[in-house]
């Protein structure tokens, strides 16, 4: 694609989201960058959802990283869907019941002040390492397609995409994000259809033909019952379920758009019909990477080593301007429909539970206004340095990390709720930091000592699980 065209596709996106901000602004006020007012149709929220889920990890390395494990990835999906079930049965209720902003005041209500606080540090160190890794992939793709072209450093295309975000959304924060969620949702399925619409013209393949050759490629293999592999069922199924509850139910970015919806019932009728989506959604995506690897395959086309690249080669090089027209605009949506939301909750968590600011008063906007612009540049930092660091596909680092990172928060939410045990509040950041070294220690070592197991995403369990016991272990009398 030529720079011009990729230049007016971005501006035109970028345009549309403005439009969108400025419209989802209007009559705002200090509590609607929190809560939206609480005004969310159920259904905007869970269309919305289905971008914010998929974001950048989905669009380019689930594709790609059929080459490497075929459909062993839809194990964990089928996981995530019981997990959002969990959440909208069980979470939910809770948070309403509570009237929560910020989802770890429940620690605090239940457990103390560092509990409270504990929970919502592991949430901003989570979010801002899952969202960083996330928007570096788009940031990637503009710096191939755009920004190389012009000389323009990579830090720069970094900065003016983190400073676009933060336009958009420092007035109205969730109530935009929810509305643009919609948009970038659209451009994201809209680029897949599109993408495998021209394989099947360039490869003169009807969708029947293509149900078939992908039932019968050796990448579309869905189940591994090998119990020492990293993609055994067991283990990417249960990891789904654990990794759903914390990315989705624990995690201040993800509820805060459920907490946006009018009443308990209408949060939870999103949920539902959007586990729905969410799992057709992925079959697609997971069909798409087929497709990519059978098309490289008839057409003779050497294929790069690092399985992200492959979607991005295909789609730029070798299926038309078209789909490379949008296959910016989804990837560009995939991000930002993460990034934004991940800087509205990372600011709400701090304000809400670590500034105590009041939602409903106007003097709240310039310390807002301040974390926000904080945030924006911790975000910044991190993806540079990720730039430079890392070497392996995406889609395995944003969920290594997060069963690190995640595991302290799925420990203590299922400790109160299981049981209606008190802990001693003071020894919880301890425990907290403790077990994800532990983890750390036995994953390293696991072959060795397990007999050739390896751990795989269900690593966020046993963190979970020593934290529990931790806590179980300096627990008190019934509260």
């Amino acid at each position: 694609m030529s720079t011009s065209l990729v230049l007016l596709v971005i501006l035109g996106f970028f345009t549309a989201l403005f439009l969108i901000s400025w419209f989802s602004s209007r009559n705002s006020d200090s509590e609607t960058f929190f809560t939206g007012n609480r005004k969310s149709p159920w259904y905007l929220v869970a269309f919305g959802m289905i971008g914010a889920t998929i974001s950048g990890v989905t669009f380019i390395s689930v594709p790609g990283e059929v080459g490497n494990s075929a459909w062993s990835y839809f194990q964990f999906i089928l996981g995530n869907f019981v997990g959002y079930w969990i959440i909208a049965l069980v979470l939910l209720p809770l948070y309403y019941k509570r009237n929560l902003v910020s989802i770890y005041t429940y620690l605090d209500q239940r457990f103390g002040l560092r509990s409270y606080k504990t929970g919502s540090f592991f949430f901003i160190v989570s979010q801002t390492i899952g969202a960083s890794f996330r928007l570096y992939l788009v940031a990637g793709v503009l710096q191939i397609s755009f920004f190389d072209a012009l000389g323009v450093p990579f830090w720069v295309t970094v900065l003016t995409t983190i400073t676009l975000i933060w336009l958009y959304t420092f007035k109205a924060g969730i109530k935009t994000v929810v509305w643009t969620d919609t948009l970038q949702t659209f451009f994201i399925l809209l680029s897949v259809i599109v993408t495998i619409v021209v394989i099947l013209q360039q490869l003169d393949m009807s969708f029947g033909e293509m149900i078939q050759a992908i039932d019968q490629h050796p990448h579309s293999k869905i189940f591994d019952w090998d119990w020492r592999s990293g993609t055994n069922f067991f283990k990417q199924f249960i990891a789904g379920i654990g990794i759903t509850i914390v990315m989705t139910g624990l995690d201040q970015n993800m509820m805060q758009k459920n907490l946006t919806c009018k009443n308990q019932k209408e949060a939870q009728k999103n949920l539902f019909w959007f586990s729905l989506a969410f799992v057709l959604t992925n079959l697609m995506f997971l069909g798409l990477g087929v497709m990519l690897y059978h098309y490289a395959g008839e057409m003779g086309i050497e294929l790069p080593q690092r399985t992200d690249d492959v979607f991005p080669l295909l789609a730029i090089k070798y299926f038309g301007t078209a789909v490379g027209v949008f296959f910016l605009l989804g990837i560009t949506a995939a991000a930002y429909s993460s990034a934004d939301s991940a800087l509205t909750a990372l600011t709400t968590a701090f304000c809400i539970d670590f500034l105590k600011v009041n939602p409903k008063l106007p003097s709240t906007e310039k310390t807002r206004i301040k974390v926000h612009i904080t945030f924006s540049f911790i975000m910044f930092l991190v993806i540079v340095i990720f730039r430079i660091i890392n070497d392996e596909s995406v889609v395995n680092s944003v969920f290594t990390a997060a069963g690190y990172t995640y595991g302290p928060l799925l420990g203590l939410f299922t400790f109160g709720i299981l049981t209606k045990r008190s802990t001693r509040d003071r020894f919880v950041p301890y425990i907290s930091v403790l077990s994800p070294i532990l983890c750390y220690i036995i994953s390293s070592n696991s072959e060795q000592w397990l007999g050739g197991y390896k751990f795989g995403f269900e690593l966020l369990l046993l963190n979970g699980f020593l934290v529990f016991m931790g806590l179980l272990m300096f627990s008190g009398k019934e509260k």
